[in-house]
C-alpha cells in the first residue's frame, strides 16, 4: 500500500471534529464499545441521509403523491415498494463516494470525465434545481393561502428563513434547523389517522401492481409514474448526500452509521409518501372530485371535508415544513455542486465572508425562485408536475456517472461496487431509460394501447438482458474481483496525483447516445406538459 494512501488528504478534514446536530465526534476518540457508545456515534452522525431523504417528500412529492391518491386511489402504492431499494443503493454508493474519497460529487465526475462532462452534468442540475425550487415556494404559497396567511409576505419569509439558517458559519446549527424540520414532517401520521384509509385497500395496492384507467389516458398515468420516480429518486440527492457528507468531515470508518441514517430517512420518506396517497384515495373516493385533481391545496380542502378542519390544517402544516427542508436541500446540492465546477470554496463551516461565491449561489437561487412564484398567473400546478417528470427523464444519466464512479478502483480502490450492485443498478439505468422511451412514445402515437407500450417495454427488457450479458462476460474475462482487504486504512490519493480513467469505445458511445435521447426526452416531456396545459 503506498503512502499516499495512508496519508492525510488536505481535501478531506478527517483531522477535525464532527459536529453533528445531537451530538459530536471529537477527532481521535476511541469508541470503548457497546451499545451506549454506538448510539452516541449514530446520534452524531445522524444528518445526511435524513436530510436528502426527507427533503425529497417536498412540494413536488406532495402534489404527484396527492395526484396518484386522488385519480388512481391506492393502486399505485406498489412504486413505493419498488423504489426503496433503489433509494438505498443510489444514495449508499453516494454516500460511500463521499466517506472514502473526501470529494464532491460534481468536482469527481470533472476530474474523472473532463471538463465537458463535469459542465454538463452541473448544468442539467442547476437548470432542474432552479425548477424545482419555484415548486418548493409554490407549496409555500399554498399552504399559506390554505392557513390564511399572505402571499407575499409567506413567501418572503420562508426565503429569508432558508437563507439566515444557511448562512451563520455553523454547520451544526443549520443541522439542527434541519433536523428538527425533518422530525416535524412525521405530521404526516396523525394527518393519516384522521382519515383512516381502509387498511384492506392500502395492503392491496402495495402487492397488487397495476397500471388503472384514469384521467388523461395512458399518457397522463405515465406521466405521473415517471413524475413519482423523479420525484422519489431526485438527481440533486446524488450530489447533496456526497458532498453534505463530506462538509460533515465524516469518512469511511462511520459508514455502517451513516447506512443506517439512510436507513432511517428512508423508512420516513416511505411512511410519508404512502400516507399522503393514501388520506388522498380515502378523501376523494367515491366523490365527483376523483379524478379531477388540482393541487396541494385542494387535498387540503379534500381532507378537511372529509376528516375534519383540524385534518385540512394539519396537512397545510406539513406541507408548509416540507417545502422548506427541500429548499434547504435542493439550494444546497446547486451550490455544492457549482462550488465544485468552479474550484470556489463551499462549506456550511464558513461564514459569508470565507465563501462569498457559495452563498451568493445559494441565495440567488432561493430569491429568483421566490420571485418567480409572485409573478400572476403562472401555471403553478403545470410547472411542479412537469418539474417531476424531468426529474425522472433525467435521472439515468446521473446514475450512469454514479455507476461508473463506483467502479473506478483510482478513487474507491477496495471500495469499489460488487457486482451485485452493479447489475442492480444498471437494471435501475434501464427502467429508467425505458420509462422515457415510454413517455416519448405515448407523446407521438397518442393513441398507443396498454398491449403495445407492454410491447415495447419487453423489447427494452430484451436489449436490456443482451447488454448484461455482454457486460458480464467482458467482466469475466478481463476484469478481476475487487480486493476487500485493507478498506479500513485505504484512503484515496490526491486527485492531481491520480492517472486518467480509460473509458472503452462502447462507454463513450453510449455514454453520448444517452445523453443525445435524454436531451430529445426532456423536450418531449415539455410537449406533454403543453398538451396537458392547452387542454386544461
Amino acid at each position: 500500500m503506498t503512502s499516499a494512501r495512508l496519508g492525510t488528504r488536505p481535501h478531506h478534514p478527517s483531522t477535525q471534529d464532527i459536529q453533528g446536530a445531537l451530538g459530536t465526534i471529537r477527532h481521535g476518540q476511541v469508541s470503548r464499545g457497546g451499545m451506549p457508545a454506538k448510539l452516541k456515534i449514530l446520534l452524531a452522525i445522524i444528518g445526511p441521509g435524513l436530510i436528502v431523504m426527507v427533503g425529497d417528500n417536498d412540494a413536488g412529492a406532495f402534489a404527484v403523491y396527492g395526484q396518484a391518491g386522488q385519480n388512481y386511489g391506492t393502486t399505485l402504492l406498489w412504486i413505493l415498494l419498488l423504489l426503496v431499494p433503489v433509494l438505498y443503493v443510489n444514495q449508499e454508493m453516494a454516500l460511500r463516494l463521499g466517506a472514502v474519497t473526501g470529494v464532491g460529487h460534481a468536482r469527481l465526475i470533472l476530474e474523472r470525465f473532463g471538463r465537458f462532462w463535469g459542465a454538463f452534468s452541473v448544468i442539467d442540475l442547476l437548470v432542474l434545481n432552479a425548477l424545482t425550487l419555484v415548486t418548493e415556494f409554490i407549496g409555500i404559497t399554498l399552504a399559506a393561502a390554505y392557513l390564511g396567511l399572505p402571499k407575499i409576505v409567506s413567501v418572503v419569509l420562508a426565503g429569508l428563513v432558508v437563507m439566515a439558517a444557511a448562512s451563520t458559519g455553523s454547520f451544526r446549527r443549520f443541522e439542527r434547523v434541519a433536523v428538527a424540520l425533518c422530525g416535524a414532517s412525521l405530521l404526516l401520521v396523525p394527518v393519516y389517522i384522521l382519515a383512516h384509509p381502509p387498511a384492506s385497500q392500502m395492503a392491496h395496492g402495495l402487492v397488487a401492481p397495476s397500471l388503472p384507467a384514469g384521467p388523461g389516458g395512458m399518457g397522463a398515468l405515465l406521466l405521473l409514474v415517471i413524475g413519482i420516480v423523479g420525484t422519489t429518486v431526485a438527481p440533486w440527492q446524488l450530489f447533496f448526500q456526497q458532498s453534505y457528507l463530506v462538509d460533515k468531515r465524516i469518512t469511511s470508518r462511520y459508514i455502517t452509521y451513516e447506512k443506517a441514517d439512510l436507513w432511517i430517512g428512508i423508512a420516513i420518506v416511505a411512511v410519508g409518501a404512502a400516507a399522503v396517497i393514501g388520506f388522498s384515495a380515502a378523501a376523494f373516493g367515491g366523490t365527483p372530485a376523483a379524478g379531477h385533481f388540482t393541487d396541494s391545496a385542494g387535498i387540503a380542502h379534500g381532507l378537511a371535508a372529509y376528516a375534519g378542519p383540524a385534518a385540512g390544517e394539519l396537512f397545510a402544516v406539513v406541507l408548509l415544513d416540507a417545502c422548506v427542508i427541500g429548499t434547504f436541500a435542493v439550494s444546497l446540492s446547486t451550490a455544492y455542486a457549482v462550488g465544485d465546477l468552479l474550484s470556489l470554496d463551499h462549506s456550511l463551516h464558513r461564514g459569508i465572508r470565507q465563501a462569498k461565491g457559495f452563498y451568493a449561489i445559494y441565495a440567488g437561487l432561493v430569491g429568483a425562485s421566490a420571485a418567480v412564484v409572485l409573478v400572476p398567473d403562472s401555471p403553478l400546478g403545470l410547472v411542479t408536475e412537469g418539474v417531476q417528470a424531468l426529474a425522472g427523464v433525467l435521472l439515468p444519466s446521473a446514475s450512469m456517472f454514479l455507476l461508473l464512479l463506483c467502479n473506478d478502483r483510482e478513487i474507491l480502490g477496495p471500495w469499489v461496487n460488487g457486482r451485485a450492485t452493479n447489475l442492480f443498478t444498471s437494471l435501475v439505468v434501464g427502467t429508467l431509460v425505458t420509462l422515457s422511451l415510454v413517455l416519448t412514445v405515448s407523446v407521438l402515437f397518442p393513441g398507443v394501447t396498454q398491449s403495445e407500450i407492454l410491447m415495447i417495454m419487453a423489447g427494452c427488457g430484451g436489449a436490456g438482458a443482451i447488454a448484461a450479458a455482454y457486460a458480464l462476460t467482458r467482466r469475466r474475462s478481463h476484469g478481476t474481483p475487487p480486493d476487500r482487504d485493507g478498506r479500513e486504512h485505504w484512503r484515496m490519493p490526491p486527485l492531481d496525483e491520480l492517472g486518467k480513467p480509460t473509458l472503452s469505445t462502447a462507454h463513450r458511445v453510449g455514454m453520448t447516445v444517452l445523453r443525445l435521447y435524454l436531451a430529445a426526452a426532456t423536450v418531449l416531456v415539455i410537449v406533454k406538459i403543453a398538451q396537458m396545459a392547452a387542454g386544461r
